[in-house]
């Protein structure tokens, strides 16, 4: 049941004494959890453990049908407010297909992550309308800044999240507002062309990667601006994009150049450095909800009202 317009599904905000439980769809952990529960229970959360969390197969978390039937068990369960990824790596795409996400739409709940996650984020946004957070993962907290976790605190407990950025001389001016999507860029590609793919038009986009060759980036870019998917953007949001590669033969452009060479002939603001991605400093956004964009030569405003 793909979906053109804004979400019109809501999704309660967390409140202390609802539970959350954390899984792992793809790669598996090479810590235990506890930073992640002490965390979560200073928030004043119950969390429970997926049997993925300290599941090992291979480089995943256990095998697909293993990761997948975790996944599952707190769809289903009415009791589990929100949905929390271990971590990314690789791995979600080869058991989303296993997963019964229908349950959603009567009982809906938060899904957090970044990265390999994101394909979890598409599919839920183009089959559900259902919002989600991309956000700091459980993996990534001893190194996360305080001021991300308390984004993904606000995100998950309905405070107002607005950002204010420094300006980028790179920066393209304008206003707009429109549905958030997005993600991680490679993941974007992963899913072009299937049922977990998303449209684009009207949407404002948000883009991060990390560990890439700059020809690479140059490459998912210009496959997304042919399948048509840049064209009717509102705005553009350029995250973080950290240790990227060059060949023995440089490019020759920058990640800034690269993307406005590939959106040049389009008229919608474009922002660079938001802080989320594979950064310390990853801030919450929340996908499948409307944002408003104002990209001025003063500095960047984001919010959600």
């Amino acid at each position: 049941m793909p979906t053109n317009g804004l979400s019109d599904t809501t999704i309660p905000y967390l409140k202390k004494g609802d539970k959350v439980a954390i899984t792992c769809p793809a790669k598996k952990l090479p810590i235990p959890m506890t930073d992640a529960v002490n965390l979560l229970t200073g928030w004043g959360l119950e969390v429970v453990l997926g049997d993925t969390v300290n599941a090992s197969y291979h480089q995943f978390a256990g095998d697909d049908a293993f990761r997948a039937a975790d996944l599952q068990r707190f769809i289903d369960d009415d009791s589990i407010k929100a949905i929390i990824c271990a971590r990314g790596g690789y791995g979600t795409i080869r058991m989303v297909d296993i997963v019964d996400f229908s349950p959603l739409q009567t009982n809906p709940k938060w899904l957090i992550g970044f990265s390999d996650i994101t394909l979890l984020h598409a599919h839920v946004i183009a089959n559900y309308n259902l919002p989600c957070i991309h956000g700091q993962m459980p993996l990534n907290i001893p190194d996360a800044s305080a001021y991300s976790l308390e984004t993904l605190r606000m995100a998950l407990f309905g405070d107002e999240l607005a950002y204010n950025i420094a300006p980028n001389a790179l920066n393209r001016p304008g206003e707009c507002s429109g549905m958030l999507i997005g993600g991680n860029l490679s993941l974007l590609i992963a899913v072009s062309g299937s049922v977990s793919d998303m449209d684009y038009s009207g949407k404002v986009l948000f883009i991060e990667d990390v560990g890439e060759y700059l020809y690479a980036i140059d490459r998912m870019l210009r496959a997304l601006k042919r399948a048509g998917k840049l064209k009717n953007l509102t705005g553009l949001i350029v995250g973080g994009f950290t240790d990227l590669k060059d060949n023995e033969i440089p490019f020759g452009q920058t990640l800034p150049q690269i993307v406005m060479d590939v959106v040049a002939e389009y008229n919608y603001p474009v922002c660079f450095d938001f802080p989320a991605g594979h950064i310390p400093n990853n801030c919450s956004l929340i996908l499948g909800k409307k944002l408003n964009l104002s990209v001025k030569t003063s500095g960047v405003n984001i919010d959600y009202k």
